[in-house]
């Protein structure tokens, strides 16, 4: 009698500590995911088409831009200087179109597509805005690296070479700056 009480007991305890030992694992794994992805960044821009971007240490890159510059805009749509940015944004991918990719990335969290491409059509943004959960994560990242705080203004123009910092700008900044900036990076 002792003995069929005791064995379901232990084969009880054998599955509850199984359980929590697969339980763990799955933890252990989610866990390493996050961890591996931490620093990968999947934007989404308006015509569904998909960026990668990785932080190595203070730095950020664009899977496919080798020998590019890259530009984070960190923006907002209601944003005045933002506005106001997007046609000197515009400017610069037309004239080096060949040399420079642009990736609007806006702050505001659950921001419909159809507000963000009618910013792009009312400001003349003509260059990629992405609309992802994670744009959020990211500017606060570059936004960190960057050393300009917790609440930060915008916009925020953060230049990058083959993933490697040149230079950023806080609020609104001429063209021409930009543009001086952009051709020592392209050494032209």
């Amino acid at each position: 009698m002792l003995k069929k009480s005791i064995l379901p007991l232990l084969f009880s305890l054998t599955l509850i500590f199984q359980g929590c030992n697969e339980e763990k694992k799955v933890q252990q794994v989610e866990v390493a995911n996050s961890m591996i992805s931490a620093n990968e960044y999947i934007l989404t821009a308006l015509d569904d088409k998909q960026y990668i971007v990785t932080q190595d240490g203070e730095d950020f890159k664009l899977a496919d831009a080798k020998g590019k510059v890259v530009i984070f805009d960190i923006f907002a749509t209601w944003c005045p200087p933002c506005r106001g940015a997007a046609t000197h944004l515009t400017s610069l991918q037309e004239k080096y179109k060949d040399d420079l990719i642009i990736i609007g990335i806006t702050i505001e969290e659950s921001i419909q597509n159809s507000k963000l491409q009618e910013f792009a059509d009312q400001y003349n943004a003509k260059y990629t805005l992405v609309n992802s959960s994670v744009n959020r994560r990211l500017a606060d990242k570059i936004v960190n690296a960057l050393d300009l705080g917790e609440r930060y203004p915008i916009p925020i123009m953060a230049l990058y070479k083959d993933g490697k910092y040149i230079t950023h700008y806080v609020g609104s900044i001429q063209e021409e700056f930009i543009e001086s900036d952009l051709k020592k990076a392209l050494g032209k």
